[in-house]
């Protein structure tokens, strides 16, 4: 007990020591004293130490946190300094353990740690016994039941029932099952009808939009096509109808008319092309300006802009104001002042001739020239600056987008319609890969003025390939006809695999019609197939050639097929008509296609 006039110091206690001292109550009964956790004790949170620094006997101070936690850290071990002797000791983890979270479940209370014990009692059969009626004993009989003994079931007729049981229940399984088919193949069925008339009403649309507003090259040929078919019907019934004077006069009619048709449709084909070349020349610049894209790892649309993409775009957004001739004069002086200050960074004739044009309308305008009296001038500025974006040595960017060379002679190709030297992307490849000699536009010209084809229905026939080639298969090889029933009908023929094993290809397909077609596929291996003289029979019978030709073909044909005999087998007047064959020494009337060509090398 210390009283309170004395210090520590009184009893020993020095400064800067450390002594221990215990506190008690002297009335614990009346004054308890509340013991204080470790993390209640009113310590700094932060204190200061000084550590020695290596062998310099020097002292530097440094700022330490305390973490007052009910976790005791564990003794790891540690090392000690060989020449200063200071123990260095391994330091554990401070991160207290992580807690669980509260499920909202109370798990730690007595009814889930307790064990519930029920006491049953169990009766043995050996123990049991059945009460009756007797002296001193009344059973009511209200519930008896009388029981009849029946019929004695052997183990066969129970197994049989079983066995019809089970027949029944499979039964009603199976006639659920093939309802559940036979409704899916019909909504199947209703949904593929839907999807055949949606196609028919599309193509109908289409069909119409293309004949009310044509817009492309293939738009115009088929209105071309409908008005030779027009025509052809018309001079037809005149012909059959009218005699003498009266034709004549209906003819020169139908002339007339069709004259003025070609004359409507040659206005509205200027329009469009004028159109379409706004609108080429607006793809090409967007196209010229967009920015480099790519996916990232993550999937996201990653873009960035080169110098080159920002010179072109900054062309590009000239060009469009350029091309605006409503704008305020003042505008216009601006934009053309910035447009001179552009080209001027590099000296060619173009370039020259640009500036000479700017100064032109500059002036022009600076006398108050009526707006419809530049537009003419002002087209030409626009057609040249055009042409000085479209310069890879103004323009970087726009070397990946033009179809010629820097050059401007490289992959050039004569033109023997309109005696140009155009570039080979603007010619089209006739039938076996070879280059015809009239470019696009001259070939277009040559089929309104003469044949006025039209090739929807032949891209119809196999949209992959090109639409010259499918002609010369159609109407060369084929001659527009099915292989099996000679059929004329374009829109029920299709090209057929002539091995379904193998890939589609030009020596590898038949022209059928659509049921033809179906039955044609069923066919596992057509070597095997014992009536394809039939066919060959069919093709000599339409076909003008000569008698002794034709007989020996045909029975080359029978042996090849039917006994499948060895090359030294056919004589000499087979080995004459297959020669003419791969020789193509027929006339271009009389030729074989060239499948059957193919079945007749024995």
């Amino acid at each position: 007990m210390v009283e309170k006039q004395h210090s520590l110091m009184e009893l020993g206690v020095q400064p800067h020591s450390s002594t221990q001292m215990e506190g008690s109550s002297s009335e614990p009964n009346l004054h308890q004293l509340p013991l204080l956790c470790l993390e209640q004790e009113d310590m700094s949170d932060f204190i200061t130490v000084q550590v020695q620094n290596g062998m310099a006997r020097m002292f530097k101070e440094v700022m330490v946190e305390i973490e007052c936690s009910k976790l005791k850290k564990p003794f790891l071990g540690g090392y000690r300094h060989r020449l200063t002797g200071v123990e260095y000791h391994h330091a554990s983890v401070q991160t207290l353990p992580k807690r669980r979270p509260d499920r909202g479940v109370p798990v730690c209370i007595q009814s889930t740690q307790t064990v519930d014990l029920r006491s049953t009692l169990q009766q043995c059969p050996v123990d049991a016994s059945t009460q009756m009626t007797g002296i001193g004993c009344y059973v009511s009989c209200l519930r008896d039941k009388l029981i009849i003994p029946g019929k004695y079931t052997t183990a066969a007729e129970y197994h049989g029932r079983r066995l019809e049981a089970v027949i029944c229940l499979q039964s009603h399984v199976r006639r659920w099952l093939a309802q559940e088919k036979v409704e899916q193949m019909r909504k199947e069925r209703l949904r593929r009808l839907a999807w055949f008339q949606l196609q028919e009403k599309n193509h109908k649309e289409e069909q119409l939009r293309r004949r009310l507003n044509p817009q492309s090259r293939q738009d115009y040929d088929l209105l071309y096509s409908a008005l030779e078919k027009w025509r052809a019907e018309a001079e037809q019934q005149i012909k059959s109808t009218l005699r003498g004077a009266e034709r004549k006069v209906a003819l020169c009619s139908l002339l007339e008319t069709e004259t003025q048709l070609i004359a409507a449709i040659g206005r509205h084909h200027i329009g469009t092309a004028a159109s379409n070349h706004d609108r080429m020349i607006k793809d090409f610049l967007s196209q010229c300006s967009a920015p480099h894209q790519w996916r990232s790892a993550g999937g996201h649309l990653l873009q960035m802009d080169t110098p080159h993409d920002i010179r072109a775009r900054e062309l590009s957004e000239l060009y469009q104001e350029l091309s605006l001739f409503n704008a305020d004069r003042q505008h216009r002086r601006d934009l053309l002042q910035k447009i001179r200050n552009t080209v001027e960074e590099h000296k060619c004739p173009l370039v020259r001739e640009i500036i000479d044009l700017i100064d032109r309308e500059m002036d022009l305008m600076r006398r108050n020239v009526k707006e419809r009296n530049l537009e003419g001038l002002r087209k030409r500025i626009c057609t040249l600056f055009l042409q000085y974006i479209k310069t890879p040595a103004f323009n970087p960017k726009v070397a990946k987008l033009l179809k010629v060379g820097m050059s401007g002679l490289q992959d050039m190709v004569f033109c023997l319609s309109c005696r140009r030297y155009l570039c080979s992307a603007d010619f089209g490849s006739g039938g076996g890969g070879r280059r015809t000699g009239r470019c696009q536009n001259c070939t277009s010209l040559q089929n309104a003025a003469g044949s006025r084809h039209e090739d929807s229905l032949l891209i119809r026939l196999y949209p992959s390939a090109q639409v010259e080639d499918i002609r010369y298969l159609t109407e060369k090889v084929w001659g527009s006809r099915s292989a099996l029933s000679g059929s004329e009908d374009v829109f029920s023929l299709v090209f057929a695999r002539w091995q379904r094993q193998k890939d589609w290809s030009p020596w590898n397909c038949i022209l059928l019609s659509k049921d033809e077609s179906s039955l044609h596929w069923q066919i596992e291996d057509i070597h095997q197939v014992q009536s394809m003289p039939l066919m060959v029979n069919r093709f000599f019978h339409v076909m003008t050639v000569p008698a002794e030709s034709l007989s020996s073909v045909s029975r080359c044909m029978k042996l090849r097929l039917s006994s499948r005999l060895n090359r030294n087998t056919c004589g000499p007047s087979c080995t004459s008509a297959r020669t003419q064959l791969w020789q193509n020494t027929w006339p271009s009337s009389q030729r074989l296609p060239w499948k059957l060509a193919l079945l007749l090398d024995c």
